[in-house]
Parts: structure tokens; sequence; C-alpha cells
């Protein structure tokens, strides 16, 4: 399939919209971003255009010529069903890809969510939270997180430079937003230094250096 006019729908600080530029990176394709201003007044996800095209107004949201994928892990498994590029992000063997996703979700499905920016705006809004406690909130939630993610790499005989073996995978796309995030609200990584050394490998690599979000096209 050709990779011709596939277009990301991006907020440059949103760590969903981010796996999925490593992603795109990783697989050599070319695409062209369409910033979503998050934080402005209102909030651009919430226009009625926008709306239309994702219900849940979030980001990211890929278009594929005529398709419209949204959910990061979605867009990225379809990529890489879709897309031969230059790597697979998921290994060949069922065992293993279940191991990639159980880390990759353990970011996505349990730590993500509960520290975005919509959950810390209703903190702020329907129960007045000060900001010093919604950094506390979202320090306990991925610290929580990324003790056990440490302990599985640990346990695991394939982690090697990356989370699985000596090759990036779809746990090392998510791993990576998730440590700017931990560093954004103050996480001593010191805590976990298997994450911090894959995550040192990881940036060495130019596709998630071009996907870091002070590199994209919309940052301030």
């Amino acid at each position: 399939m050709s990779a011709e006019g596939l277009r990301l729908y991006s907020y440059w600080r949103s760590s969903a919209a981010y796996r999925v530029r490593i992603a795109l990176n990783l697989k050599g394709l070319p695409y062209e971003i369409l910033p979503v201003n998050l934080a402005g007044n209102g909030g651009e996800q919430h226009s009625a255009d926008y709306a239309q095209l994702n219900p849940q107004e979030l980001v990211p949201t890929l278009l594929d010529g005529g398709r419209v994928i949204r959910q990061s892990m979605a867009i990225i498994e379809y990529l890489d069903e879709s897309y031969d590029g230059e790597t697979k992000l998921l290994p060949p063997t069922a065992r293993d890809r279940a191991r990639v996703r159980g880390l990759a979700q353990i970011v996505v499905c349990d730590i993500h969510p509960i520290g975005n920016l919509r959950v810390l705006q209703y903190l702020e809004r329907e129960f007045n939270t000060p900001s010093v406690e919604r950094e506390r909130w979202s320090r306990h939630w991925i610290r929580e997180g990324f003790e056990a993610f440490e302990s599985l790499l640990a346990e695991n005989p394939a982690t090697g430079q990356f989370c699985e073996g000596d090759d990036p995978s779809l746990a090392d796309v998510c791993l990576v937003p998730q440590v700017y995030n931990a560093r954004r609200w103050g996480v001593d990584l010191a805590e976990f230094p298997t994450i911090a050394r894959i995550e040192t490998e990881c940036l060495k690599l130019p596709a998630f250096e071009r996907a870091r979000p002070e590199n994209q096209p919309d940052a301030p």
C-alpha cells in the first residue's frame, strides 16, 4: 500500500499523538502534521468540524486517503499491518506480541488516561483542585505504573537494548512519551534505571528524536 496522503491531527505535547509520530517515523512513512491546539481558548479539539471527524474530541486522528482512524493504538497497529516500512513494531510470535502489548497497555490503559489534559482540567474545574495537588496526582499514577513496568522489564528474558530485544517495538513507542510526561511532572527517574536506560537508547534514533514535542511545528 502506498503511504501517500497520510495526515495526522496532532498536538505537540499530546503523548498519544507523540507515540503515533514515533511509529510513523519508525515505519519510514511520510506524513503531514495537522495541528490541533488542545490548550487554546476552548480547545480546537472541541470545534464542530473536528468533533465531526473525531466524536471523542481527542487527538490523534489519522487520515489515510479516505480512511479515518482514531485512537493511537488502533492507528499504530493499522500502520504496522498496512505498511511494510523500515521496521515491524510487533514481534512475529503470539507470545512475544502479548508481552509487548502488555507493556504498552500499562502506559496507554493504566497510566495515561487518568493523567491526561481533560482529567486534570476536570479536577480543577469541578473540585477546585490546586495545581500542586494535580501534580501529586500525576506523579503518583506515573510512579505506580512505572514500578510495574520496571519489574516486568527485569523479569523479561527478551529485554535487551530496548523493551523487547534489540529493536524498538510498540512498547518503546508507548514508553518514551510517558517518560516525557514523568519528567514534566517531576518524577525521579533514578527509581527506574531500566526505563531510563531504554529511553536514552530510543532517543538516539532519528525516528524518536524527530517525534519529540519540542521538534513539532506547533511547539511554542
